[in-house]
């Protein structure tokens, strides 16, 4: 007696209990498609010189009519930075031999000096003239150009809505097929990702200086959400 009256209670509290099914992990995505605002370049002069002082002094002045024509054409002091600075020797091998039979050591035949800055051109319409003017006094490498988006705090938002409503749409499916119904939220996680025209390369070279402006397409940047979202399951609507 004393063994049924333990159990008739616990019968009666596992009756009492919703039925549970267990939890449900989806991964929804959301994109946003969106023009370009703003590019981002990085151009600067590269020289060679007898000494390290002449390819110095002579990029020193090629850089300095480099940053003047910049800000001429608009580009604020802030939106110009030294990214990069060089000087490297250039050396000369040959397969000439000692009288050992070893390999003469390279020698050295001038230097190289490098400077470049990263530009932010902040109206699209002028990239392709501030492109052309850039090679026009002088800059010789234009190692790649890349668009962006000032504020994109709206287009994520957007993307974000999009993807929780795809992951909630799959896991109704799911449940639906499964008979059960969808429960409390239990947890969401985020991953930003972005995909757009990638930067490029470009290469200048002085019998450019008299072309016209420099051709330019900013196409469109992609900006998606991709998130994970938890529900439980159950089935006490059956």
């Amino acid at each position: 007696m004393r063994v049924l009256s333990v159990l008739a209670p616990l019968a009666f509290l596992a009756t009492a209990l919703p039925a549970y099914a267990g939890s449900i992990a989806i991964e929804g995505r959301g994109e946003v498609r969106a023009a370009p605002d703003m590019a981002t370049i990085n151009s600067g002069v590269t020289t060679q010189g007898a000494t390290a002082r002449e390819a110095l002094d002579a990029n020193t002045e090629a850089m300095s009519e480099l940053i003047a024509a910049l800000k001429q054409s608009g580009i604020e002091a802030r939106d110009i930075q030294t990214s990069g600075f060089s000087v490297n020797p250039n050396y000369v091998y040959s397969d000439a031999r000692d009288e050992l039979g070893y390999t003469l050591p390279p020698r050295i035949n001038g230097y190289q000096v490098s400077n470049s800055v990263t530009v932010v051109v902040r109206d699209l319409e002028d990239l392709g003239a501030i492109l052309d003017k850039s090679v026009t006094v002088g800059a010789n490498t234009v190692n790649g150009v890349s668009f962006s988006v000032a504020d994109p705090a709206d287009l994520l938002n957007e993307a974000r809505k999009a993807a929780f409503a795809d992951a909630r749409g799959k896991a109704e499916l799911y449940a639906d097929v499964a008979g059960v119904g969808l429960g409390e939220l239990e947890s969401i996680s985020e991953r930003q990702d972005f995909s757009g025209p990638q930067p490029y390369p470009m290469y200048a070279r002085a019998e450019l200086a008299q072309s016209a402006a420099v051709p330019v397409e900013a196409g469109e940047l992609t900006f998606a959400i991709s998130v994970n979202v938890t529900w439980d399951l159950d089935n006490t609507n059956d």
